[in-house]
């Protein structure tokens, strides 16, 4: 059976950890669907571990339509999140609603992600309305890095903290089916998720959180690029791959690869007759 939204909520009410991971292309979704995932999410984050770009700001709809696509075709029993990109809906909301609807349309996805609190609930509640799960997304959101002044731990404040309470709850209020919460104190985390009946996923925001988050390019050390305090390395991939890559060019150039039981044969009667 397919992992659905009332599955969030039922592994809240039971205490049971939810585990959430990016994935963007076909054979990574398959791995993680036979791997017991609770649910893939298709983030934004491609931008910047798949594309190249510096942030997630140049994601367009067509980039994550096009991975989303293949990753729902590679996860069979795991529910597939997708982020709405930045500008496909702050716009104004029926422009959310439109593109919302293109995601799950066009994709078979099962929810889409947007950022943002107070300010999108009406935007959140008219997604909802259209029968469409949304995932919020609260704390650090990559998507306003340019007016957060980077990537920092958010809600440090007390008027901070009192915000991202507020904003917990009113989009439980608008309908989201859970909030992920990125780089919030660990403790401030905790109390959000025990003051709102919706799970709350957390990446950066400490173990209080209802379930977990990371993009998978972190956690399997496959990205290069600068690497976040609340990455674990559970397996290092990345150097296994480089090593991969150094034996097959040294064998090639060495000449023994490919050896002859990597090769086809072809009966000497037959190339007789080409001379």
């Amino acid at each position: 059976m397919k992992t659905t939204v009332t599955d969030f909520f039922k592994a809240k009410e039971k205490g049971e950890k939810l585990t959430v991971l990016t994935a963007y292309d076909y054979s990574i979704a398959k791995l993680m669907d036979e791997s017991s995932i609770d649910s893939i999410l298709v983030g934004d984050s491609l931008g910047m571990v798949c594309l190249g770009y510096e942030n997630t700001l140049s994601v367009t709809m067509e980039d994550m339509i096009h991975h989303s696509k293949a990753v729902v075709r590679g996860a069979k029993n795991t529910m597939v999140v997708v982020d709405m990109p930045f500008m496909s809906y702050q716009v104004s909301t029926e422009s959310a609603v439109v593109n919302a609807g293109r995601i799950i349309k066009e994709t078979g996805a099962t929810a889409v992600k947007l950022e943002g609190g107070a300010e999108m609930v009406d935007t959140i509640k008219a997604i909802v309305r259209a029968q469409i799960p949304v995932m919020g997304h609260l704390g650090l959101t990559p998507q306003s890095v340019n007016v957060m002044g980077g990537f920092k731990v958010q809600g440090k404040t007390e008027e901070a903290a009192k915000k991202l309470i507020e904003d917990a709850k009113k989009l439980e209020e608008a309908g989201v089916f859970s909030i992920v919460l990125e780089c919030v104190p660990a403790k401030l985390a905790e109390l959000i998720s025990k003051e709102i009946s919706v799970p709350t996923i957390g990446i950066g925001s400490g173990n209080g959180c209802d379930g977990q988050v990371l993009v998978y390019h972190d956690m399997l050390d496959m990205f290069s690029g600068f690497k976040p305090k609340f990455v674990k390395t559970f397996a290092n991939i990345g150097e296994q791959i480089k090593e991969g890559f150094e034996k097959y060019v040294e064998e090639v150039k060495s000449g023994s690869f490919p050896a002859e039981e990597h090769t086809f044969k072809i009966n000497d009667e037959v190339l007789e007759k080409l001379y």
